[in-house]
């Protein structure tokens, strides 16, 4: 996009106020969009652009945010507004001035202030994204029975159809079937998550107030966020310490937090293939060794 006459007009409509950009700037570290900022010399405004197929991931992520910000447990960047215009696709939100450190331990309450945000069954009210990769929402009234439909067993299909067969296949053949097994005495509850709680999807802003973005919004276990947040790091030991002491975990996290891991490294393996397919199958080999 190079003419932003439209996205100006957008962004007017949305705001009630009158917008021409006058200054841009690129800004990195997005591995699906470009990002962009953009102000009029008052305000300024976080922009994604890509290709107009790709306006169901924005139109996703707006309603994820929207979601997270009704639950007024942890701030995120507004929703200004998403659309597209031509050929591009674009989604609109708040600017935030955003830094690696802060609090840490605000960050770790109000997630567990998220997790209580619940409903009475798990999934979502849409279909959504993992990172690029759709991610089925579904209703269901078992946990057990989203977890091995919605999640495990659609990446372990989407790995058969991407040809990463054998040994992965095998693993997983032998798994879904004994799900049951690891949730004996432990029955979770709907918890609103994150979805997506790596590392890079978090900050602070200059107060130390904590924010997160980028969701993949539904009702689930609260252990499959607090897994990923240990997944490839990027949290401080606050965080972790916060959380549990607003709302201990079942000592049998310990184990299945390999198992809602099991889910994103599938997806990296779908997405990027190379040595993540080699650590799903020693994840789900590790998960049905835990079974014998």
């Amino acid at each position: 996009m190079n003419d932003f006459s439209a996205l100006d007009a957008a962004i007017s409509r949305a705001t009630g106020r009158p917008f021409t950009t006058t200054t841009r700037s690129a800004v990195g570290g997005g591995c699906i969009h470009r990002a962009l900022t953009l102000g009029d010399g008052t305000r300024r405004y976080f922009v994604k652009l890509n290709s107009r197929a790709h306006l169901p991931l924005f139109e996703a992520e707006a309603d994820g945010l929207a979601a997270l910000d009704a639950a007024a447990a942890l701030r995120v960047p507004r929703v200004i507004c998403t659309g597209s215009a031509g050929d591009t696709a674009y989604l609109v939100l708040e600017q935030l001035d955003l830094a690696d450190r802060g609090d840490a331990a605000a960050l770790g309450q109000g997630l567990a202030a998220l997790h209580r945000v619940s409903d009475t069954r798990f999934g979502w009210r849409r279909d959504n994204f993992i990172g690029a990769t759709p991610q089925p929402n579904a209703w269901a009234a078992s946990w057990v029975e989203f977890l091995r439909a919605r999640r495990l067993g659609f990446q372990f299909a989407l790995a058969a159809h991407n040809g990463l067969g054998g040994r992965l296949a095998r693993e997983g053949e032998k798994l879904l079937p004994r799900l049951d097994a690891f949730f004996t005495g432990y029955q979770p509850r709907p918890s609103l998550l994150h979805g997506d709680l790596w590392g890079g999807n978090h900050a602070y802003l200059a107060d130390g107030r904590p924010v997160v973005f980028d969701p993949a919004v539904y009702f689930g276990d609260r252990e499959c966020d607090l897994a990923m947040s240990e997944l490839f790091g990027g949290f401080a030991p606050a965080f972790h310490a916060a959380y549990r002491e607003a709302w201990p975990l079942d000592p049998g996290y310990a184990v299945r937090k390999t198992l809602y891991n099991l889910y994103h490294i599938l997806n990296h393996a779908n997405l990027f293939g190379g040595a993540y397919v080699g650590q799903a199958e020693r994840m789900a080999a590790q998960l049905n060794a835990e079974l014998s």
